[in-house]
Order: C-alpha cells, then sequence, then structure tokens
C-alpha cells in the first residue's frame, strides 16, 4: 500500500515539475511519509523512475485490455486518449517525461517497449499489416501528445475520426470531378 503511494506521489512531483524535480525527499513529502520510507521501498531515485514508468504502463495496458473487450473498442481507445487532458494533464505530463526518459536510460526503455507491444497487439485486428499498424500505432502515441499539449485538445469524437482514416474504416474522402472541357 505505501509503495503505491509513492509511486503516486512520485507521479505528482514529476507532472509538476518534470523528472528532474523527483528526489526521494520531494516524494516522501508529497507522499506526507517520512523519507525512510521511499528508501525502504525504492532504494535510489532510478529505481523509482521505474517503478513508476512500469505502474503507468500497467494501467495502460488494463485499459487497452478493456478497450478491446469492449462493444467499440476504436471508440473507447478513443476516448482513453482523449482522456490525456484530463485534471490540466499532470498525471500525463509525468507519463511523457517517464517514456522520454526511456530514450536515454536503458533499464527503462523495456517498458517502453511493452506499451508499444501492447498497442500493436490491440491494433492487428483493424489492421493486418504491420506497416499500416505502425503508422497507426504511432497516431495513438501522437494523439495521447496532442491531447496532452494543445490548447483546446480534439475530442474522442476527433480522435476516433482520425484513428477511422487511419485504419480505413472511415469514409473515403471525396474526389473532385474531373474538371469539364
Amino acid at each position: 500500500m505505501r509503495r503505491g503511494l509513492l509511486i503516486e506521489a512520485a507521479l505528482r512531483v514529476i507532472g509538476r515539475g518534470g523528472v528532474a524535480a523527483l528526489s526521494q525527499r520531494a516524494v516522501a513529502q508529497e507522499a506526507a511519509l517520512p523519507p525512510s520510507a521511499v528508501t525502504y521501498y525504492f532504494a535510489t531515485a532510478d529505481a523509482l523512475l521505474v517503478a513508476a514508468l512500469s505502474s503507468c504502463n500497467d494501467r495502460y495496458l488494463r485499459r487497452l485490455d478493456e478497450c478491446a473487450r469492449a462493444e467499440d473498442p476504436l471508440g473507447e481507445l478513443a476516448a482513453v486518449i482523449a482522456e490525456g487532458a484530463a485534471d490540466g494533464g499532470a498525471r500525463t505530463a509525468a507519463e511523457y517525461e517517464l517514456f522520454l526518459l526511456a530514450g536515454r536510460h536503458p533499464e527503462l526503455q523495456h517498458e517502453a517497449v511493452r506499451w508499444a507491444e501492447a498497442v500493436d497487439a490491440f491494433l492487428a485486428p483493424f489492421a493486418p499489416d504491420p506497416v499500416d499498424r505502425a503508422g497507426a500505432a504511432a497516431a495513438v502515441d501522437g494523439l495521447f501528445l496532442r491531447c496532452h499539449s494543445y490548447p483546446g485538445p480534439p475530442d474522442a469524437a476527433a480522435v476516433r475520426a482520425v484513428l477511422d482514416r487511419l485504419l480505413r474504416r472511415g469514409p473515403a474522402p471525396a474526389v473532385p470531378a474531373p474538371p469539364e472541357g
């Protein structure tokens, strides 16, 4: 239970001030626990970063599983993506900070790969071609970022329209008639 509290506190600290703001002392203060509690569960700040990214990933993988079992999987995924703008996006900011950090820290890269593989598996029924699926997966990541960082972010319907188009499920664009003459 305390471990989970500390991870959530770490995400709040990162969400407010970025990864640079993370320290065992800052997390302890955020969790209203003594600093010794942080060091008991996480010997280093890096161990806390790994646990925080793993926790985020676990949450999103559960959400992807729920989406896959829903009556409208793409609609559910669009709603999850659009939620990135909720609460001012502090949690999403922390998650992005951690995923970006994975590019420089090998101990975090497993989590980035785990996310990419889960999105690929989710999209497989909609896009059998691996190149189409890779494009749609890149769009999913980009849509999360757009929902988090743009003023007036797209809502679930707009996200769904993008996914439908990329997965060739939406209406084809109108083709203008050739000019007469």
